[in-house]
């Protein structure tokens, strides 16, 4: 699972205090390693679950100080594999053997691009040393989860609610928006808005761009696409099932690469399943 966690400060030094903090409140999230790092006026934070690449090689944040990259990652890239071969024939030499080198190499060569090659479930802040930016970035269905907190001073993130509260100064009064949406879908508060009025959440399928005076950007790099295709009205009911089982098996295949015995979730929802599977 893990759970990630930063500060960005546009006045001065950013609060280790506020990230081990936060850090301590994700432990449930990662029980396995903990890790932070400070470089300049940003600091993040890491609790580490381990499930690819168990050595302390892939331990985070991770630093590249030749890219001058550095990555706090939470989830799992199902085709690392095949993106590590296509980075290492343009030149590019790995320390480790995850995927969250992966990513990091994969940036430094695509840009914003990567996240289209990139097959998975992710949240993930990425920060350059060159320019100071920090990147965040949620997978495309939002399986992963990015809160954050802002004001003129900073910008903080964790993995969870819960994790952003441990460094006080937040606006805990409801926000009446998201209540309706709560008391309207199902006890569901879809994104940017949280219950809380001091807290919101990154949208699926979106990256958010903070430079180091505090200006942010934010881009939306994929959608779904419920348009039926006319090319659908050939296929035959048995040709649909087929096409079903072949996708789930492929899905189911993908997530066979952990470094750990893999285990069985079965969910009583249709969400769940089509969560997983459209990622695929």
């Amino acid at each position: 699972m893990c759970g990630i966690c930063g500060e960005i400060n546009f006045k001065g030094e950013p609060s280790i205090v506020n990230v081990e903090k936060m850090m301590r409140n994700l432990q449930s999230r990662g029980p396995d390693a903990a890790g932070l790092l400070k470089q300049g006026n940003v600091a993040f934070g890491h609790r580490r679950l381990s499930i690819i690449d168990k050595s302390n090689s892939s331990q985070q944040p991770m630093f590249d100080p030749q890219l001058g990259l550095a990555i706090v990652f939470n989830g799992c890239i199902y085709n690392y594999v095949e993106l590590r071969t296509e980075l290492k024939s343009k030149g590019y030499q790995f320390f480790s053997t995850g995927d969250t080198e992966v990513i990091l190499k994969a940036y430094h060569a695509w840009g914003m691009d990567c996240l289209n090659k990139l097959l998975g479930m992710f949240a993930f802040a990425i920060w350059e040393q060159d320019s100071g930016r920090t990147i965040v970035v949620r997978d495309r269905l939002g399986i992963k989860p990015l809160y954050y907190n802002e004001n003129t001073e900073y910008f903080r993130f964790a993995s969870t609610l819960p994790a952003l509260l441990e460094c006080g100064d937040v606006d805990t009064s409801i926000d009446s928006v998201a209540l309706h949406y709560y008391m309207s879908f199902h006890a569901a508060v879809p994104a940017p808005f949280t219950i809380l009025k001091g807290i919101r959440k990154l949208p699926p399928a979106t990256y958010m761009v903070i430079d180091r005076t505090g200006k942010r950007e934010e881009h939306r790099y994929w959608s779904l696409n419920y348009e039926s295709r006319s090319a659908d009205t050939q296929y035959s009911k048995q040709d649909w099932q087929e096409m079903v089982f072949d996708a789930v098996e492929l899905a189911v295949m993908r997530r066979q690469i952990a470094d750990v015995p893999t285990g069985v979730l079965l969910s009583g929802g249709l969400d769940g399943c089509v969560a997983n599977f459209a990622v695929s």
